[in-house]
């Protein structure tokens, strides 16, 4: 019986020999089958799948500082515990690299992902439903109105009808403190997940680039890559879409819900797409579990001519190459040389440090981005986590995936992908700087950022001032429950506007008699105000310019992105790029996605104005901000660590100038491997083959 030829080795029209010895086209079927091709498609789900449920959870951080009444410090470290995940098998597993089988080792990956996902979303299931905060009114005897101002404590029906009314103690509508350590699942879930993405990467880019074409190599890895960027994309748009639902969605009238998206109090349906996430995560699992080891050389089978096929029916057999097997102790005593090596290479150094100061940039943007637009812009957070799943990613897909196609095209250099990576950055940098001119007029709140009628100025910002206007109040200073008065000022509860009286209910209800609000030709106190806050339509002029620098500034990063990752597989020796990608993954996560958002929380904290209280007592989330200091500090940091990173791309790229100049020794062993390659092609091509006889290539068939 005829033995089938290697189905690697097999070209897209293949010929076969009929019953009498002449050559006949081939069968169509699993012979066109391209595993690296399929590998390529199941890694680009497998980064799609990761994106998707990443940025997901990054999106849905301000609803879980909500949800969970926790600061953004505590969400930067369970946005943190991510990379806590990776670090803790992220060396091991891009070391051992071809030593394992890598296609399964992403399965697994995937399947703790998975894990993780619905792990995260598990506290909605154990918690009662979310009571945002609201101040109570009393009845006024003489109508159905009420009224915020009363020379008795606040205390009385609710001002609205929604399903439970917050009190000043503790009362039946107070969770139980366990319930305040439920974040911790989130926290748990999000660890797994890091756990599982840590194979993904440096296991899936060097078993392509192992197996594909040198020139194909960047093409591939950029396409893999960019592909993956519609996972962020679609992550964002659902969680826009959780966002603008209520988090007890189903469970409650929402009528009945008093506040709007565009509230600090408001909490979105977060856990209905961590379940989502899981699902994908678990399909992405799937292909590898059926993918060989490894696979032949991409272009070998080019270079041989077809010896004898046999074929039956449409099915495809071939020989699986053994794995070899791997023995720890060896592993362990060439992991210090290969440190070494790797370390004494100052152009990888240099790409480290490049790649820590990029990833504190890009967390904390991806981070706190939608937090950032809500306080500056006066938009809500759904509407910023659309824009920017709708606009920027996929500007910067388009960015990756042009950057891979230009080396591909232009078949660049690394001395030419170091010169166009730099600027493209130093575009970018310039770019950011003009972030500063988009400013907008802060939320005015009265005895916060603003000062009551007949008060010239504050006297602190950071403390609450009463005013003679609600002396007779009795108002709680704890309490958020804003409402716009008529003079374009926000008052924290219609108690500290002086309402005496109203009318409506629900979103509608309007407060009337207001001794704190001035409206114009009305006077003080013959006023009115409505529930929420002023909105600001300055901020709604500046936005879209806001919007196209970033967008810019977003794409020439991403066009720079891949020549600047293509340069480490370039810089280090062919045997340490799974070990390199493992060292850079960690390196940035350790020292980048691990710190850079717990610091840009606790830096974003410090200019809160008015914390929330939780129901039992305690403080909660950021109601407020001093909007000018968010920003100073926010973009401070982002331009503070881009100058850094433009000061490393100088250093970067002169020392490739150096080292791979025309006439240094780097270059000319490239060009003589380069021609030493052409001359075995060339005596390859020569080769003449019978028809029918054996090739030693037969003992190197590679099961497909």
């Amino acid at each position: 019986m005829d033995r089938p030829i290697p189905a690697g080795q097999l070209k897209e029209k293949s010929l076969f020999q009929d019953s009498n010895g002449s050559a006949a086209p081939a069968r169509t079927g699993c012979h066109n089958c391209s595993k690296l091709k399929i590998f390529l498609g199941a890694l680009a789900f497998s980064f799609f799948a990761k994106g998707f449920s990443g940025s997901y959870m990054k999106s849905m951080s301000s609803q879980i500082e909500r949800r969970f009444e926790i600061s953004s410090s505590i969400v930067g470290i369970i946005d943190g515990s991510f990379e806590i995940g990776n670090l803790m098998v992220m060396v091991l597993v891009s070391y051992l690299g071809p030593r394992v089988h890598r296609p399964k080792i992403i399965a697994v990956g995937c399947l703790i992902m998975s894990v993780g996902a619905f792990l995260s979303a598990m506290p909605q299931f154990l918690m009662g439903r979310y009571n945002y905060e609201r101040i109570t009114v009393s009845v006024d005897n003489s109508s159905l109105s009420v009224s915020a101002c009363s020379p008795a404590p606040s205390e009385g029906p609710a001002a609205t009808d929604a399903p439970r009314t917050l009190s000043t103690g503790i009362n039946a509508g107070c969770e139980k403190t366990t319930n305040s350590y439920l974040w911790l699942f989130v926290l748990v879930g999000n660890l797994l997940r890091g756990i599982g993405e840590a194979p993904i990467m440096p296991l899936g880019v060097s078993y392509i680039d192992d197996f594909s074409k040198e020139e194909n190599s960047a093409f591939y890895i950029g396409l893999v890559r960019s592909s993956g960027m519609f996972g962020p994309t679609l992550g964002f748009l659902l969680g826009s879409f959780c966002a603008s639902l209520w988090v007890d969605v189903g469970a409650v009238d929402i009528d009945a819900i008093s506040i709007n998206p565009k509230d600090t109090r408001w909490v979105g349906a977060w856990w209905l797409g961590l379940l989502i996430c899981g699902g994908v995560n678990f399909i992405a699992s799937l292909p590898f579990w059926f993918l060989p080891y490894s696979l032949p050389k991409e272009g070998e089978n080019e270079n041989l001519k077809i010896s004898h096929l046999s074929v039956q029916g449409d099915l495809c057999k071939t020989d699986s190459p053994a794995q070899p097997q791997l023995k720890f102790s060896e592993a362990v005593k060439d992991f210090l040389p290969a440190l070494r090596k790797l370390f004494g290479n100052p152009i990888f150094v240099v790409f480290i440090f490049l790649t820590i100061l990029q990833y504190n940039s890009l967390v904390g943007i991806i981070t706190y981005e939608p937090k950032f637009m809500e306080q500056q812009f006066n938009v809500s957070v759904a509407k910023a986590i659309f824009l920017i799943g709708v606009i920027l990613l996929p500007v910067t897909i388009l960015g990756m995936f042009l950057g891979g196609f230009l080396i591909k095209k232009f078949k660049l250099h690394i001395t030419e992908m170091a010169k166009f990576a730099c600027i493209t950055f130093l575009v970018a940098y310039v770019l950011n700087l003009l972030y500063f001119a988009c400013a907008c007029q802060g939320l005015r709140v009265a005895g916060l950022t603003a000062p009551y009628p007949g008060m010239k100025h504050l006297s602190s910002s950071k403390h609450i001032s009463m005013a003679s206007c609600n002396a007779e109040c009795s108002c709680k200073v704890d309490q958020w429950d804003p409402v716009c008065g008529d003079n374009g000022i926000t008052y924290m509860t219609a108690c500290f506007a002086g309402c005496r009286s109203s009318s409506g209910t629900g979103r509608n209800m309007v407060f009337h008699n207001c001794s704190c609000v001035e409206g114009q030709g009305l006077g003080l106190g013959n006023s009115s105000a409505v529930l929420g806050q002023c909105q600001r339509e300055s901020c709604t002029k500046v936005f879209p310019y806001f919007l196209a620098l970033q967008t810019a500034c977003a794409f020439f990063l991403a066009l720079g992105g891949t020549p600047t990752y293509m340069i480490m597989f370039r810089s280090v020796s062919p045997d340490l790029k799974s070990f390199a990608v493992g060292i850079e993954t960690l390196g940035g996560r350790v020292l980048g996605g691990l710190p850079a958002p717990i610091y840009f929380g606790a830096l974003i904290d410090e200019t809160c104005l008015k914390w929330g209280t939780k129901s039992c007592g305690g403080s909660g989330s950021c109601r407020v901000y001093d909007t000018k200091e968010f920003r100073n500090v926010y973009l401070g940091l982002i331009t503070g660590l881009r100058a850094g990173g433009c000061l490393l791309y100088f250093v970067l790229s002169a020392l490739i100038m150096k080292r791979f100049k025309p006439d240094g020794k780097e270059m000319t062993d490239i060009k003589n491997a380069e021609r030493s390659a052409s001359k075995e092609l060339d005596t390859a091509n020569k080769r003449e083959i019978l028809p029918g006889s054996r090739t030693s290539e037969e003992s190197e068939e590679t099961y497909m």
